[in-house]
């Protein structure tokens, strides 16, 4: 299960991001996983879930965005969506084409809170 190892993969970045801001606390990290990253998402999200419980980080909450592979074609330059498996462009039909995305693993953000030091 690598899904495990991610999730302290990503922990790791979020309390490094959180260092960088003393007094803030995380509230939200928003993921970009492609297709073709081979991650279950439900795994990832319980093996998060498993790591934050009884820490600081409990109900830090993970959002996940799914990627489609997308390609462009060689030919007439259109990028599309590949779906079942389907290599065809949709605008000129040709299979000779590139991967231009769906296998990111990525971390696009951590949200944080800032809190005010109370007067005294």
């Amino acid at each position: 299960m690598h899904e495990l190892s991610i999730a302290q993969s990503i922990m790791a970045a979020v309390i490094t991001e959180a260092a960088r801001h003393p007094g803030a606390k995380p509230t939200k990290v928003g993921l970009r996983i492609g297709e073709l990253a081979a991650v279950d998402p439900e795994a990832l999200k319980f093996g998060f879930e498993v790591l934050t419980d009884d820490t600081e980080f409990k109900g830090l909450q993970l959002e996940i965005e799914f990627c489609p592979r997308r390609h462009r074609c060689l030919d007439c330059d259109t990028e599309f969506t590949v779906k079942d498996f389907d290599f065809h462009c949709t605008k000129c039909q040709s299979t000779r084409n590139e991967c231009m995305s769906g296998d990111q693993l990525e971390i696009a953000y951590v949200e944080l809170e800032e809190h005010e030091p109370s007067p005294a």
